[in-house]
């Protein structure tokens, strides 16, 4: 096999794995509140978006150190034993307490920082500066089949009922944790790349390098702790970069949106007494249109990175005018307190007559708009530190995960209204931001190509 054929080998079965894990997790994630609040049980006292807020603030701090943890332990385990603690957050709602479930959501925080920053170590270890954004595309589209099939599931297990009862709930909760762990166990299928024998890219050999040097567990003790200092303090040099600043408005911006389409919307959804008894079970079908538009989105911008013609401006603007045209349906199709509302729904109005086809409208917009962006943003980081991939991964993943706990810490109290007019303000200013950025990269890729003539 070619070595070219090799890496995109790997760039899929890096998708796949995600997609098993997050089929389990954003399920997970897109159910909880709702099923917290149907326990019957007493002891546990807990909230689905204090979790939520838990994880992302623990992920924002742990990205300061996943760095070095990646360089220590090789990007391929520290995937591994990071899903492991995706799997036993997703466990614990099989027999919850409130100590073992905000227990699970700081481990899950410190296993994600971990599991992005090497994901996108390896995902750029496998690309080049001309594959980068094709290779961006197809890992977005598989990790979001995760929205169709976990979704699918939650829709027809919890077709026409009015309450979750506890055996629904764990019977749920014990699949996905058996679906999250065959995503775990796919990360030891990818392989080291290997060098094209008529490469001249000096870059690329240095990262093939690096990765074989940080998948290897016989390295002295001593160079195994200067790669963690030396992981480190690159993070923190990436932070203060003007390229790293210039993004990180549409970083937070992605944060923010990220906790409205896989938290809050659905519950919103789940509320709505105007959608009839099947509210409940619409919740997976929302996932599945955002799903949907996920994966559209992935798969049609990973085609048109193939080649840079078309630029990432127009893609990321793309997102911008989706997002605002799903923001305004659900301000009039969504009652205000849609977040908030208790178990049995929300009484109030929305300001037109509650329509499931229009809701699901919304769910595939906002799936397609956090493609455009998400894509984009994982193409420049990875264009614009391309030999520091594993610290700018984790200052992308420091950056998102900190507007995404504030956002789910937010979403404990505002109405629904106020949510989308953050979310406006801020999508607004981070695709301006983003304009800036892409237009310094572009100027950055000129010179280097002049630079080579």
């Amino acid at each position: 096999m070619s070595p070219e054929r090799k890496k995109l080998l790997n760039i899929l079965i890096l998708g796949f794995s995600f997609m098993f894990m997050f089929t389990a997790f954003q399920t997970c994630g897109n159910i909880e509140q709702t099923v917290i609040k149907s326990f019957n049980s007493t002891e546990f006292h807990g909230s689905g978006y204090t979790s939520m807020s838990i994880i992302y603030g623990v992920l924002s701090a742990s990205n300061l150190i996943a760095p070095s943890v990646v360089a220590v332990v090789g990007p391929q385990l520290s995937m591994f034993f990071s899903g492991l603690l995706y799997s036993g957050y997703i466990a614990m709602f099989i027999y919850p307490y409130t100590w073992s479930f905000y227990t699970a959501s700081v481990l899950v925080g410190v296993g994600a920082a971990v599991l992005w920053t090497a994901q996108g170590n390896v995902l750029t270890i496998n690309s080049t500066n001309d594959t980068i954004g094709r290779n961006s595309g197809i890992f977005w589209a598989l990790l979001q089949f995760s929205q169709l099939f976990g979704n699918l599931y939650i829709y027809f297990a919890w077709h026409g009922h009015v309450h979750i009862t506890d055996k629904d709930r764990r019977t749920v909760f014990i699949s996905l944790t058996v679906i999250s762990l065959v995503g775990c166990f796919l990360f030891f299928l990818i392989r080291n790349p290997e060098p094209e024998s008529s490469s001249s890219d000096v870059s690329e050999s240095l990262l093939e390098a690096e990765f074989a040097e940080s998948s290897t567990v016989s390295s002295p003790h001593s160079s195994l702790c200067s790669q963690a200092v030396d992981a480190f303090i690159q993070a923190c040099k990436i932070f203060v970069t003007k390229e790293m600043l210039l993004l990180s408005v549409p970083l937070a911006y992605s944060g923010l949106e990220l906790t409205f389409y896989s938290g809050v919307y659905g519950t919103c959804v789940g509320a709505m007494t105007g959608f009839g008894k099947d509210a409940k079970s619409l919740i997976g079908v929302s996932g599945i249109f955002i799903g949907v538009g996920e994966i559209l989105g992935g798969g049609i911008f990973g085609m048109l990175n193939r080649s840079s013609r078309f630029g990432r401006n127009p893609v990321v603007l793309l997102g911008l005018i989706t997002h605002f045209v799903a923001f305004y349906l659900i301000f009039l199709n969504i009652a205000s307190d849609a977040p908030l509302a208790p178990e049995a729904g929300t009484e109030l109005q929305a300001y037109i007559t509650p329509s499931v086809a229009v809701a699901m409208l919304c769910s595939f917009l906002l799936g397609f708009g956090d493609s455009c962006f998400n894509t984009q943003l994982m193409s420049i980081v990875g264009f614009m530190f391309h030999d520091r991939s594993a610290p700018a991964f984790a200052a992308f993943k420091f950056i998102q995960c900190v507007a995404a706990a504030v956002a789910f810490c937010y979403s404990n109290f505002l109405l629904l209204h106020w949510q989308l007019l953050i979310l406006v303000v801020w999508g607004f200013l981070g695709s301006m931001s983003f304009f800036v950025a892409e237009t310094l990269a572009e100027a950055n890729r000129r010179e280097s190509d002049y630079g080579t003539i």
